[in-house]
C-alpha cells in the first residue's frame, strides 16, 4: 500500500469494526432470546400429591425449570428472599398464586409467572400474582442498577485512555494516585446519581458508594496496568471485558438463569455481576449475599493491583535509551503532533463508544 496516510486510516478502522463485531455477538448472544435455563422454582405442599403436581410442571417444562417442593409458603418466601429460588406456585388455598420478588429480576418474575398461568388457567381458576421484594418507586423495573453500572462502567475504563496515553511521562506510582482519586470520583458521581438525583438507594448509600468504588478501582488500576504492555489496543481490550462480557453476565436485566450457559457461567465471577448482585442484596434484600459479592469486587481489584504492580516493574527494567524515548515522545503530544493525535484518538474512541 503506497499512501501511508490510506493505511494509517484503515489500521485505525480495525478497533471500531472489531467493537462492532464484538458488540453484534456479545448483546444479541446474551439479550435477544431469552429463554429459561433451570429456572429455580418451588411448589408449596406437602405429601404425594404436592410432589406428583411438582414432578409435573417439570415434566411439562423440562430443562426450562428446576422446581422443588416446599412445607409452607412462608419457606417458600425465605427462599425467595434469599434469591435461592425465582418464584413459588401455590396451588391450594383460596385459589391458585404465584409469589415473586421483582426486586431480584423483574425479566425473572415475569418469566415465572408465564410458566405458571397455564397451570392455574387448568385448574379454572385466576393467577394471583404476589411481589414480597419490590423495588423503589423511583425504579420500578428494578433495572436502575443496571444503567448505574453503565455509567460507573464508562466513567471508568474511559479514563484509563486518559491515565494511560496522557499520563504515560509520569511514573507509575504517579498514575497510581491519580487512578486512586479518579476512582472516588467516578464512584462518587454513581453515589450522587443513585441517592439524591434518580433516588435509587433510599438506604444504605455509602454501601453502595462503597461497592461502586471497589468495583471503579478494580476497572481502573486493571485498564492502567494493561496499557503498559497494550497500547493503544487497551481500549478495544477494556470493551470485551467491561462492557461486552461484563453488561450481559451482570445479570441486571437478564438473571443467569435466562440466558445461555456462557453468559449464565460469566455471572458467577465477573465484576459487574458482584456490583449489581451486591447492590440489590443491600437495598432490597437485607444484606443477603453481600459478603459474596464484595469479595468478588475485591479479588478484581487485587488483579488490578497485581498488573499495575507487574507494569510499575517492567517500566522500571527498560533501558536508559527506552525511558529517555518515552519521555521525549509523551514531550511532544501536544495537539496537533503526530504522537498527540494519536492519544488524542485513543481517548476519542474510548468515550465516543
Amino acid at each position: 500500500m503506497r499512501s501511508p496516510a490510506l493505511r494509517h486510516v484503515l489500521t485505525h478502522l480495525i478497533t471500531p469494526l472489531l467493537m462492532c463485531l464484538g458488540m453484534g455477538l456479545a448483546y444479541m448472544g446474551a439479550f435477544v432470546t431469552p429463554q429459561p435455563h433451570h429456572l429455580p422454582v418451588a411448589v408449596v405442599g406437602e405429601g404425594p400429591r404436592a410432589k406428583v403436581f411438582a414432578q409435573t410442571v417439570k415434566d411439562e417444562a423440562g430443562d426450562k425449570l428446576d422446581v422443588r417442593t416446599v412445607a409452607t409458603r412462608s419457606e417458600a418466601v425465605d427462599l425467595l428472599k434469599s434469591r435461592r429460588i425465582t418464584g413459588a406456585y401455590v396451588p391450594d388455598g383460596g385459589g391458585p398464586e404465584v409469589v415473586v420478588a421483582s426486586a431480584a429480576s423483574d425479566m425473572g418474575a415475569t418469566a415465572v409467572e408465564k410458566v405458571f398461568t397455564p397451570v392455574a388457567a387448568r385448574q379454572g381458576l385466576p393467577l394471583k400474582v404476589t411481589d414480597v421484594a419490590r423495588p423503589t418507586a423511583s425504579d420500578p423495573t428494578g433495572q436502575g442498577l443496571f444503567f448505574l453500572l453503565i455509567a460507573l462502567s464508562i466513567g471508568s475504563y474511559a479514563s484509563v485512555a486518559a491515565l494511560g496515553a496522557a499520563g504515560a511521562a509520569l511514573p507509575m506510582r504517579i498514575r497510581a494516585l491519580l487512578t486512586l482519586g479518579v476512582s472516588a470520583v467516578v464512584s462518587g458521581i454513581g453515589a450522587l446519581l443513585a441517592g439524591p438525583v434518580f433516588h435509587l438507594a433510599s438506604h444504605d448509600l455509602a454501601g453502595v458508594w462503597g461497592m461502586a468504588w471497589l468495583y471503579c478501582a478494580g476497572i481502573l488500576f486493571l485498564g492502567v496496568g494493561l496499557h503498559t504492555f497494550l497500547k493503544r489496543w487497551t481500549t478495544l481490550t477494556m470493551m470485551v471485558l467491561f462492557v461486552m462480557l461484563n453488561f450481559t453476565s451482570s445479570g441486571g436485566l437478564f438473571r443467569p438463569e435466562l440466558q445461555n450457559g456462557f453468559f449464565g457461567s460469566l455471572h458467577a465471577f465477573w465484576n459487574g455481576a458482584g456490583f449489581v448482585e451486591g447492590a440489590r442484596g443491600l437495598l432490597y434484600f437485607g444484606g443477603d449475599g453481600l459478603s459474596r459479592s464484595v469479595w468478588t469486587l475485591a479479588v478484581w481489584l487485587l488483579l488490578g493491583l497485581a498488573v499495575t504492580a507487574l507494569a510499575a516493574a517492567w517500566e522500571r527494567t527498560r533501558t536508559p535509551v527506552g525511558r529517555h524515548a518515552a519521555q521525549r515522545t509523551a514531550a511532544v503530544t501536544a495537539p496537533g503532533t503526530h504522537a498527540g493525535a494519536e492519544a488524542e484518538e485513543e481517548s476519542e474512541e474510548t468515550v465516543g463508544v
